[in-house]
């Protein structure tokens, strides 16, 4: 399921590696450990209000949110975990799609 303008079920998408935290007060919902990491878009889950605006009263436009499957082999290499992945909810501004679904 997509809108438009949104990415297809299985783009390949990398997490944006940005450190906002490091130039003052924020509100993420990205975890640390899957920035800069590569996955594909599993599900849409709609449009939302951005919670990094919310959570400062600002106004929050709505933002695509998807889950974002990532072989846990990015996040851990060299482990052994063939086939094993990590489910992650993740806004469609911290995703950075590469090439066309396969």
């Amino acid at each position: 399921m997509t809108d438009a303008g949104g990415l297809p079920l299985g783009t390949t998408v990398s997490v944006i590696a940005d450190w906002p935290e490091e130039r003052g007060p924020c509100h993420l919902r990205t975890p640390s450990y899957v920035r800069g990491r590569r996955g594909r878009i599993a599900a849409h889950l709609g449009r939302h209000p951005n919670p990094e605006d919310l959570a400062f009263a600002r106004p929050a436009e709505l933002r695509r949110l998807y889950h974002v499957s990532i072989p846990l082999s990015e996040i851990w290499p060299g482990e052994d975990h063939p086939n094993e992945s990590l489910l992650v909810e993740l806004y469609e501004h911290w995703l950075q799609p590469h090439g066309t679904p396969s």
